[in-house]
């Protein structure tokens, strides 16, 4: 497959599916939907679309604030870190995204990882 990652998940409409699944899957999910408990929902999905989005080689839509400062104080570990990594995997799977294209994006999840976890 050719392309940027952008392209090859959908490019916005098809990120915005997987974000959207992510998103919710994180409210769902025992370990970490604690941490959403007083987000706004589609609020939450459309910055993560737009972080994705920006991220993965489309359009720069993202004005939020650098991974640091979002996290900071949150003290994420380790395992919540890999629920995050588990709920994309969802995801992506029900979204019937490529095994090249989760690699990509799992690499990039983890190249942020000491960005978050900490904290």
């Amino acid at each position: 497959m050719t392309g940027t990652l952008y392209e090859r998940l959908g490019s916005s409409d098809g990120i915005q599916r997987i974000a959207g699944d992510l998103i919710d899957r994180h409210f769902e999910n025992p370990q970490i939907g604690r941490r959403f408990a007083d987000c706004d929902r589609e609020s939450l999905k459309e910055v993560a679309a737009k972080f994705f989005i920006s991220g993965t080689g489309g359009p720069n839509l993202y004005e939020g604030k650098d991974m640091v400062s979002v996290h900071r104080g949150l003290n994420i570990n380790n395992d919540e870190f890999m629920a995050v990594l588990d709920d994309a995997m969802s995801a992506m799977e029900a979204n019937k995204v490529g095994q090249r294209e989760k690699e990509e994006v799992l690499y990039i999840f983890f190249s942020m990882k000491g960005q978050v976890v900490g904290q």
